[in-house]
């Protein structure tokens, strides 16, 4: 029996590889315009890292691709800042890992963020109120909504605070002072109730840690979040996607009994080892972003690597 399991988790990984293989193209303007829908948008994650490790050269991938692709904003899926959070508005990580990294013109445009758990080692608080700082740092608290229309389509995207909805930090005052003093069953009774109101054509919700995923970390991470965060997922028939980041690689989940596709994206900077597990649809350690793209009838999640090469799109009809 583990013979079998083994050889079939062999054959599936190498399906996998062969899938990204032939999947690459969007090397160039032409083919990226086709990426464009009525909304486009930006998904990057896990991006502090000094400009170092590909930081700086997926930036200019971003900038460069958004000539073309023109987002209407970026979600900022938490860990702009590694390792200590920052401790202030006026902290130099603000510009080391953030202000002169993203400088292309065509990214000045509204950043939505979240906070990770990097951040929670920090100054929370302040990573909130950098939006009075920064013009396109838009952050009105720790969690909230944006709603993005454009050409008749809309997309309700919902941003969530994960640190403090699993135990390990919100226990640990030392480390992760400001976790345990977030109420986290007020912020999963609001979630509820604005997933029973959405009324988008499309609804993401964005959070820092995953659901499922293949990864080294704490199984009682996803643990935790399958207890609190999955059931009002799953209670509300409209989420279509929920993106995180936190593992630094490229996963794409789809589990029996949900029609939710669970998407880890990649680290903006320094990637890791991924490996397929029975729910995955796809999985690379390559690093690099998302783009989103949307219209009436069709959204679309493309995984793009540091060269810009677009190694998976995920697809949801109406």
């Amino acid at each position: 029996m583990k013979t079998n399991s083994r050889i079939l988790t062999a054959l599936l990984a190498a399906a996998i590889a062969l899938m990204a293989s032939t999947a690459l193209w969007a090397q160039t303007p032409k083919e990226w315009e086709s990426m464009r829908g009525d909304i486009t948008m930006y998904l990057a994650s896990d991006l502090g890292r000094n400009g170092y490790y590909n930081q700086k050269q997926i930036a200019e991938l971003m900038g460069t691709m958004a000539e073309t692709l023109d987002p209407a904003c970026i979600i900022a899926a938490g860990d702009t800042h590694h390792f200590n959070g920052v401790a202030s508005t006026s902290d130099p990580l603000w510009m080391t890992n953030y202000e002169t990294v993203y400088s292309h013109p065509a990214l000045m445009v509204d950043w939505y963020p979240i906070l990770g758990n990097h951040e929670y080692r920090g100054n929370t608080g302040a990573v909130v109120q950098y939006s009075s700082v920064s013009r396109r740092w838009e952050m009105p608290g720790r969690y909230y909504t944006k709603m993005v229309e454009d050409n008749g389509v809309s997309v309700l995207l919902v941003f969530i605070d994960t640190t403090p909805l699993i135990d390990k930090y919100f226990t640990d005052s030392t480390e992760y002072p400001d976790a345990g003093k977030q109420d986290r069953e007020r912020q999963m009774a609001w979630l509820d109730t604005t997933l029973a109101e959405a009324t988008a054509d499309w609804v993401i919700v964005v959070g820092h840690h995953p659901v499922y995923a293949q990864t080294k970390k704490d199984d009682t991470e996803r643990r935790d979040m399958q207890k609190r965060l999955l059931p009002i997922l799953l209670k509300h028939r409209n989420v279509d996607i929920y993106a995180c980041g936190h593992i630094h690689n490229f996963q794409h989940i789809r589990t029996q009994g949900s029609d939710i596709d669970f998407v880890v994206n990649s680290s903006a900077s320094l990637s890791r080892k991924v490996s397929p597990m029975d729910e995955t649809v796809f999985c690379s350690p390559e690093a690099g972003f998302s783009v989103i793209s949307a219209s009436r009838q069709q959204l679309r999640m493309y995984m793009v690597d540091k060269q810009g090469n677009v190694l998976h799109t995920i697809v949801r009809n109406k």
